[in-house]
């Protein structure tokens, strides 16, 4: 109702928002959702009171804080940044240093298995020297008693003698052929030095020369294949063959040579 020599009063207008839970004012509805998001308060209603501006210090003051704030988080992710940095160079020289390990420890088992195996090779060489010479002094021995010393047949026992028992023949058993399943290779380096290593009886001799390539510590220059005895230079064509059909079995000595 309208009072005397007055006007009617409207309902008043509303100068901001408040927070319910906290008492803080706000200007607009994008103040609301960022203070909802960082606070987490949910509920809100309109003021009428009016925000005051901000004084020039009050702005400076807000500024500070704000680039203090961003400070600290670039601060806070270089922090965490240089330790993500520092454990995957922890990690990445664990796993060197276990690879490392693996290899020697291979290397090691490798070393093992070839001095095992030419102990072998050799106690199987000896044994067969051994049966060869004592079949020789058989046979000798045999001749010996059937032609006698002087080479004529001895002469027959007299009657009622009994004659000696002939020796028992003996047969020469053939050695079997051995069927290697690994080969050892020795290579000499244009440096001087060697490398060796073990194959398979199958593997082809580009096996051989990646293994070079890999490992050899004479520089990087291009180089064929080669023995000195037989003197046989291998060529690309021999690289596909396997390494018992080149005569690189059971063990052989190869050489770099400059390729042409």
């Amino acid at each position: 109702q309208e009072g005397e020599g007055g006007e009617a009063q409207g309902p008043q207008e509303a100068k901001c928002l408040v927070c319910d839970e906290c008492g803080k004012k706000l200007r607009t509805e994008n103040d609301v959702q960022m203070h909802a998001v960082r606070s987490g308060h949910q509920s809100f209603s309109e003021s009428t009171e009016e925000i005051k501006p901000l004084t020039e210090e009050e702005k400076q003051e807000q500024l500070q804080k704000i680039q203090e704030r961003l400070k600290q988080r670039r601060q806070e992710k270089a922090e965490a940044e240089k330790k993500e940095a520092i454990e995957r160079e922890k990690m990445r020289r664990k796993q060197g240093k276990e690879l490392v390990n693996v290899k020697s420890q291979h290397d090691y088992e490798q070393s093992k298995k070839l001095v095992a195996e030419r102990k072998r090779e050799k106690m199987e060489e000896r044994m067969a020297r051994q049966r060869v010479k004592e079949q020789i002094e058989r046979d000798r021995m045999e001749r010996a008693a059937k032609f006698g010393k002087a080479g004529t047949p001895v002469a027959p026992p007299p009657d009622g003698a009994q004659a000696p028992p002939a020796p028992p023949k003996v047969e020469v058993v053939q050695e079997p052929k051995k069927d290697y399943e690994q080969t050892r290779i020795q290579v000499r380096l244009f440096n001087g030095s060697a490398m060796t290593q073990s194959f398979k009886v199958q593997e082809e001799l580009a096996a051989v020369r990646l293994f070079v390539e890999l490992n050899r510590t004479d520089g990087n220059q291009p180089f064929q294949l080669m023995t000195t005895f037989p003197r046989k230079i291998f060529t690309e064509d021999d690289m596909q063959k396997p390494l018992n059909s080149l005569g690189l079995v059971p063990s052989a000595v190869l050489m770099l040579k400059k390729l042409q």
